[in-house]
């Protein structure tokens, strides 16, 4: 039986790791956790947990998936980079860090620049997989005895201070959904400042909801259009083959309908909902390059490539000292010992 561990840093990285987990025990082999400053009351009763690091070593598993950008070098197993999103348009995605083995990329947008850096480095490999969070969206089945009586608009703005349109639209979003007769559905990053979310409560009204659930699956389901700006969840909603408006987005291009003004929400709006031609066209040519995959088996795809890995990591070169993060993750989790 092969061993896996599943390392959680943020509550989102939950959802994009309980594919892989799904697809490990259908495998019939096992899998832990391991949670660093998330809450342990996300995890579901039947999902295990390790908590110390000395117990992920006993447990010594063949591979560590991450969505992240730190995995510790005193784990045991082949270090995982699976991301956190798709992100390929902010600072610092396709930063090298010297802590992964393997780079599991979504399709061709991030497999090719992570090509060229597996070159230049050498001590990694990159293979492309589909990223496993997409497993869930594509197996995901509304409800549908809910029957809607007017457009879903999700509003999912990122918290990047230079990036997020939170502030700059409140007041339009607030106007729009006293006057159109439209369902707002307000979701926030996790990091998104407490102050900008408790504006968006205090407006909330009939036509629009705050929503807290950390799994942001349904609600891309239950919505007809996206409002967003530089986030990376503008891409999974766009491999719902479903139409998406930005502000001020920072990689513009044919496959949102990226607007500079906020008085242009509205008209923007009610254009998008028709899902014309040239907008579903140039979004579904950015879904090919971005997430090609639809089958809903990225996570299997995930775990042959550790196989894969494990088999051909003898011509890769050794991974560079990069002693400041390693301590960095020794002080974090506590632990002095020499591997």
């Amino acid at each position: 039986m092969k061993h896996y561990l599943l390392l959680a840093v943020q509550s989102y990285s939950i959802a994009i790791l309980r594919p892989i987990q799904e697809a490990i025990l259908a495998r019939g082999d096992d899998v832990q956790w391991f949670l660093y400053e998330v809450d342990t009351a996300l995890l579901k009763p039947e999902e295990k947990l390790l908590t110390t690091v000395e117990s992920v070593q006993q447990y010594n598993p063949m591979a560590v998936f991450v969505p992240g950008n730190w995995a510790p070098d005193f784990f045991p197993g082949v270090k995982v980079e699976v991301f956190h999103g798709f992100g390929i348009e902010k600072r610092g995605h396709f930063k090298i860090r010297g802590l992964f083995d393997l780079y599991c990329t979504h399709g061709p947008a991030t497999t090719d620049p992570f090509l060229v850096s597996q070159k230049k480095h050498g001590y990694f490999s990159v293979i492309e997989t589909g990223w496993s969070k997409m497993d869930s969206l594509f197996a995901f089945k509304n409800d549908e005895t809910e029957k809607k009586t007017k457009p879903v608009i999700l509003y999912a703005p990122t918290f990047s201070p230079s990036l997020t349109s939170a502030s700059e639209l409140l007041n339009e979003i607030t106007r729009l959904s006293k006057s159109q007769n439209w369902s707002w559905i307000i979701k926030f990053h996790p990091k998104m400042p407490a102050e900008i979310i408790e504006q968006y409560r205090s407006i909330e009204n009939e036509n629009l909801k705050v929503v807290d659930d950390d799994d942001i699956i349904p609600v891309l389901h239950k919505a007809d259009l996206m409002l967003s700006d530089t986030s990376s969840v503008v891409a999974e909603f766009l491999c719902l083959d479903k139409p998406v408006i930005t502000y001020k987005n920072k990689q513009p291009g044919p496959h949102i309908d990226n607007i500079l003004n906020d008085q242009k929400l509205e008209e923007s709006i009610k254009n998008a909902i028709e899902k014309p031609d040239k907008l579903m066209a140039g979004a579904r040519e950015f879904v090919s390059q971005m997430h090609p995959y639809n089958d809903g088996k990225s996570s299997d795809r995930i775990l042959d490539a550790v196989d894969q890995f494990i088999k051909q990591n003898n011509k890769l070169k050794p991974k560079p000292l990069n002693l400041w993060r390693k301590w960095q993750m020794r002080r974090r989790l506590g632990y002095y010992h020499l591997k």
